[in-house]
């Protein structure tokens, strides 16, 4: 395969694997879809927007150029024992989370009390458990997918549903970007499915603004959670008063 091909076919590796679509990339670059569809067609763009790509992307040419599938072996989930070492350390969960999320070395030591040695320490605990590549002194390559997730009913939930969840709702919600709805009501199976999609929609979206954001200097962004959840469930104080 000519290396121009090869690369605009690992570009499109790349998205598959993702769930992103010409679209996406082309929000993402700040240009028309049709311009995407152009570019990836006739595969002769400018070196200049193929940085670009890999920028948004969070990747390099290497990446691409490697194997013609860059991220064939990316994690989408972890283990449970890796899950597990994780929950045991708190320091270690938050520098997991904080490199899914794009940050870096210099900008974890700056932000929080990890001094440069621990960081290292924590960092090679993480190369071991196959999380990352670390390599000294301050490159880090994460092994996780854009659209990795944790273990449904695994360690990292359960630490999530029993400490963070009830700490994240035991506070108000009265900031500028805060936002709270709880609603509830009877859905046909139609609808059901139907706001399934809405709310994969809405994920892939806040995916692709923290992806755009990572970009910014720190000073310029704020940390955010956001819970989307939706099931067949009822009140047990109601479901009791059933006939």
């Amino acid at each position: 395969m000519a290396g121009a091909a090869a690369v605009v076919q690992a570009i499109r590796t790349v998205l598959r694997e993702r769930g992103m679509t010409y679209r996406n990339l082309a929000d993402l670059l700040g240009v028309s879809e049709p311009t995407v569809k152009r570019d990836l067609g006739r595969g002769d763009f400018s070196l200049k927007r193929l940085d670009r790509i890999c920028d948004v992307l969070g990747i390099t040419v290497e990446d691409l150029i490697r194997n013609d599938r860059p991220l064939a072996n990316t994690l989408t989930e972890l283990s449970k024992k890796q899950e597990a070492a994780l929950v045991l350390d708190s320091k270690l969960l938050l520098v997991t989370y904080l490199i899914v999320n794009d940050w870096k070395f210099s900008e974890m030591m700056s932000t929080f009390q990890i001094e440069e040695n621990e960081l290292i320490s924590l960092l090679l605990k993480l190369d071991k458990l196959r999380v990352i590549e670390y390599r000294p002194p301050r490159r880090i390559k994460k092994l996780t997918a854009r659209n990795f997730s944790w273990r449904k009913d695994g360690p990292v939930q359960t630490f999530f549903l029993s400490r963070v969840l009830p700490e994240f709702f035991s506070g108000p919600f009265e900031g500028a970007g805060d936002a709270f709805h709880f609603i509830g009501g009877t859905l046909s199976e139609a609808s059901l499915a139907r706001m399934k999609v809405a709310i994969t929609h809405l994920v892939e979206e806040f995916e692709q603004l923290a992806r755009h954001d990572s970009r910014l200097p720190l000073d310029a962004r704020n940390g955010c959670s956001t819970v989307i959840a939706m099931k067949k469930w009822e009140f047990s104080d109601f479901t009791s008063l059933r006939r």
